[in-house]
């Protein structure tokens, strides 16, 4: 395995992905194998605009970046990256991409953003460009949707009567575990997915996030409409014209 820009062992991929769908594969909350290989297939191709790129870095840190998901397994097991550690381990990855590894996988998601915290090397920003970018768009809503009636989410689709948290903190978002009260499918876009496009770290990542954006924004403008939610409309207009 090249250390720089080299592609990772077509048997060492297919190991990682074994201990993927080991630790993902009966998830339902959006979180699934599904959700990796998207982010896996877009990180690659973001990588195709930075020719020295370390791809192998990439390619594991998206395999492996939500086996220790804190909303899957918990925080204590989650800051310590056990099931990643495990899996690199099992299948002889180097100490040195190990950390390499690690360090982007402890700086990525939006609860690490809300506390300031972002990848520092380039591998990182494309996996968590690619991550994110899954969030928006259309396997954004659906994977949003999935999580707010799965056994993690609130079950609330959309409450009139409750509006979102627009500005709200890290510990507002998930300091008392990994749904709050007034956590709704339709809320989670005004808290976060439509503050995605802003958060792109690549070139790449910031034009595929465009379109995703795009997206979402006619979606909660029809969906309102049918509602006959005129206030949410124009909450939806005021947030977009001030983002």
């Amino acid at each position: 395995m090249n250390v720089m820009t080299g592609e990772l062992d077509g048997s060492i991929r297919h190991a990682v992905w074994q201990g993927v769908e080991r630790c993902l594969g009966t998830d339902g909350s959006g979180h699934g194998v599904d959700h990796v290989e998207r982010v896996y297939e877009l990180s690659m191709r973001f990588c195709d605009h930075y020719p020295d790129v370390g791809r192998e870095v990439v390619a594991l840190s998206a395999m492996l970046h939500d086996v220790d998901d804190y909303k899957l397994v918990g925080r204590d097991k989650a800051m310590r990256l056990q099931n990643a550690t495990e899996i690199m381990e099992s299948v002889g990855i180097d100490e040195q991409m190990q950390v390499a590894v690690r360090g982007i996988v402890a700086t990525m998601g939006y609860s690490k953003v809300l506390r300031g915290i972002r990848p520092s090397t380039l591998e990182g920003a494309i996996v968590s460009d690619a991550d994110m970018c899954d969030a928006i768009g259309a396997n954004g809503i659906t994977r949003a949707l999935m999580y707010a009636v799965s056994d993690k989410g609130s079950g609330v689709v959309f409450d009139r009567n409750i509006f979102p948290l627009i500005n709200l903190t890290a510990d507002q978002y998930n300091g008392d575990g990994t749904t709050r009260r007034r956590d709704s499918f339709i809320n989670h876009f005004f808290e976060k997915l439509l503050k995605v496009k802003g958060l792109m770290m690549t070139e790449p990542g910031q034009q595929e996030a465009v379109e995703r954006d795009g997206l979402m924004v006619d979606f909660l403008d029809l969906y309102f409409r049918e509602q006959d939610a005129p206030e949410w409309s124009r909450l939806l207009e005021d947030y977009i014209a001030r983002r």
